[in-house]
């Protein structure tokens, strides 16, 4: 009897693996991002293929949720455990939010600071797929992933830059003729500069999750 329950009850192993799922939606979600600021007629398939990924991460972050409430032992700490897959589905979330935002308002062009948030949010899902194999062995690669979440960090900085520099040049080109252009753009800008944030997010879980076992 005992052998069958421990049969039922998911491995350790197995939160990894949603982790490593959900990383490689991110990663989607993000370059399908960075598709639909190339602008164009494709915008709309984009926001499409933005809204598919996400619906697949809300899919893992329910397993995830699931296998905490069923197991008895995990690899960590089980808020950590949620609010790591939580800030993840955070970011995906607001990528999501960021392409209805676009399809609200039929947008179809956009600024090169926009273009260029688009390729962090890119660049930060990547990072965060790179790093998330390595909580196998959160002590032996204590200093690695304490790196990725540096650069993760790092890369919200420059969209930060990048937000203000895009609100600014939005205001210089609109300011006398087309103020609807303008608060359309900032909550753009807004929208994308939450995405750097919610990945941050994701860094610093990563960080506390390392501070804890090393």
């Amino acid at each position: 009897m005992l052998s069958w329950f421990r049969a039922i009850m998911p491995k350790e192993d197995a939160f990894f693996d949603m982790f490593e799922r959900h990383s490689q939606v991110l990663v989607a979600g993000a370059e399908a991002l960075a598709k639909l600021f190339e602008g164009g007629p494709d915008v709309p398939k984009w926001c499409r293929e933005v809204s598919a990924r996400e619906s697949d991460a809300d899919g893992i972050t329910e397993e995830v949720f699931q296998a905490v409430r069923r197991s008895f032992i995990t690899p960590f700490d089980r808020v950590d455990i949620k609010d790591l897959i939580q800030s993840m589905d955070d970011a995906i979330d607001q990528m999501h939010q960021t392409a209805k935002a676009i399809t609200l308002y039929e947008v179809t062009e956009f600024q090169a600071p926009m273009r260029d948030m688009a390729a962090i949010a890119v660049a930060s899902a990547k990072l965060t797929a790179e790093a998330l194999p390595m909580l196998r062995k959160v002590g032996t690669n204590a200093t690695a992933l304490s790196a990725f979440a540096a650069k993760i960090t790092e890369l919200e900085g420059r969209a930060d830059e990048l937000h203000d520099q895009g609100v600014k040049g939005l205001f210089l080109a609109h300011r006398h003729d087309d103020p609807m252009a303008f608060i359309v753009g900032v909550e753009i800008y807004k929208h994308l500069e939450r995405i750097a944030d919610r990945f941050e997010d994701v860094a610093n879980e990563i960080s506390g999750i390392v501070i804890e076992h090393v």
